[in-house]
């Protein structure tokens, strides 16, 4: 099964870690730290036109991937768990 994460970008649902909030999760300074970690080694992809609402934390061959997407997390995770493209 695959998750479409928004503005054509779809990745394997096996690959997916996790969904989060962004408003919520970013609170936290160790959140922030990671983010911010993974920017400086070019591991987010920003996929949102707009302000992002949710990041999606993959893990594709060995390393981890964080897509940011203008999706809310309820809508990703409902996608995920009715396994809908």
């Amino acid at each position: 099964m695959y998750l479409h994460l928004g503005q054509s970008v779809v990745v394997p649902l096996r690959e997916v870690v996790g969904i989060f909030d962004l408003d919520n999760t970013t609170w936290s300074h160790r959140t922030r730290a990671f983010l911010a970690q993974a920017q400086r080694e070019g591991r987010v992809v920003n996929i949102s036109e707009e302000l992002p609402r949710s990041f999606v934390l993959c893990r594709r061959a060995g390393k981890s991937v964080i897509y940011l997407s203008q999706l809310s997390p309820a809508t990703l995770a409902r996608r995920a768990s009715e396994g809908v493209p």
